[in-house]
């Protein structure tokens, strides 16, 4: 199942198929109006601080969302949803699922999170940049590459754990980051702000990412998720991630976690609190030896409960030793032995 691919599905089904005509009522004007006081501007929402004067953005957040990574043709081209569009969707799909979920399969909504999939904001995709709402193109080299991945692993032969994809491994996905895109569950995180590092915990596989904010100059040392740099710009606490082992796998396409990223890629997100309830993530994938542009989107991540769950993931177990056990079996046959 490519979790991706089930958003993008469900959104696209959901956008405009079915838009609701709201009556425009125009109220009659009131002949005493002008002797009424205007009405009080409310208060402008101040951030919270730090003890030392730094942004407050630690907690427990959430990033789940139907807003699809890439803009659906059924957004006819536009980049935001009306008010009353994205209440029309959100009454759609905004309600409880089951989510892989059966009488025999007990995974379902507490692992999910908030299986309602309401829209995180009036966006048609999370890509905000370039304007169609389309992650770039391959360069002619990357294309090359995901086509030698892709076709080894519709091959289904396993010489050994390096031929089997990232996410069976358990090794990092796109939903640890950076970028931190969400994907069909556990996309819950726990922010905490020192003097000298900010540290982002994720849920999907217990990845926990460090980042100085202390001025120290990178490593060297390519990591699977990078090696992150941070610096609190007014409201706003920036990132910028280096030093990728070029391993990682491609953003938003089909076979998701298949590899690599270029190990020259530089990604840089900005974290911003907007509202008591709203954290606002921003980032820039710049990658010139895979894509053949830089591409950016924007999240709105929510509070969570205060709680990060250990995810097991037993496919590291159990599934990469049977998978390479059973690869070794054809082996033998192929050679003219038995089971």
């Amino acid at each position: 199942m490519n979790p991706r691919l089930s958003v993008l599905a469900v959104v696209s089904a959901a956008i405009f198929l079915a838009p609701i005509q709201l009556a425009a009522q125009t109220p009659a004007p009131n002949k005493d109006s002008s002797a009424k006081a205007a009405p009080a501007k409310a208060a402008k929402w101040t951030a919270p601080r730090l003890a030392d004067g730094r942004p407050d953005i630690g907690g427990y957040w959430n990033n789940h969302t139907a807003t699809p990574l890439e803009r659906p043709e059924t957004a006819g081209g536009r980049e935001f949803l009306t008010d009353d569009e994205l209440k029309a969707i959100e009454a759609r799909i905004a309600r409880p699922t089951r989510f892989m979920g059966t009488a025999t399969n007990p995974f379902s909504d507490l692992w999910a999170g908030d299986t309602r999939w309401v829209m995180s904001n009036n966006r048609t995709s999370i890509i905000t940049d370039p304007k169609d709402g389309k992650v770039p193109p391959l360069t002619a080299e990357a294309q090359r590459k995901f086509d030698a991945d892709r076709k080894d692993q519709k091959a289904e032969y396993y010489r050994g754990p390096e031929d089997l994809s990232t996410f069976v491994r358990c090794l990092p996905v796109s939903t640890s980051g950076p970028p931190m895109l969400p994907t069909a569950y556990n996309n819950n995180y726990q922010i905490v702000q020192t003097r000298d590092h900010v540290v982002i915990a994720t849920e999907m596989m217990h990845d926990v990412r460090i980042i100085p904010v202390d001025g120290r100059p990178y490593s060297d040392i390519r990591q699977w998720s990078g090696d992150s740099r941070g610096r609190y710009e007014g409201d706003t606490l920036v990132v910028e991630t280096r030093s990728f082992n070029g391993k990682r796998g491609y953003f938003g396409r089909n076979g998701a976690d298949l590899k690599r990223h270029d190990e020259k890629m530089i990604v840089t997100e900005r974290f911003t609190r907007t509202a008591p309830d709203t954290l606002r993530y921003q980032f820039t994938v710049n990658d010139p030896g895979t894509y053949t542009m830089p591409w950016s989107g924007e999240i709105t991540m929510k509070p969570n409960d205060p709680r990060i769950l250990e995810y097991a993931c037993h496919e590291g177990n159990h599934a990469m030793v049977n998978i390479l056990a059973g690869a070794r079996v054809e082996d033998a046959e192929a050679k003219g032995g038995t089971r």
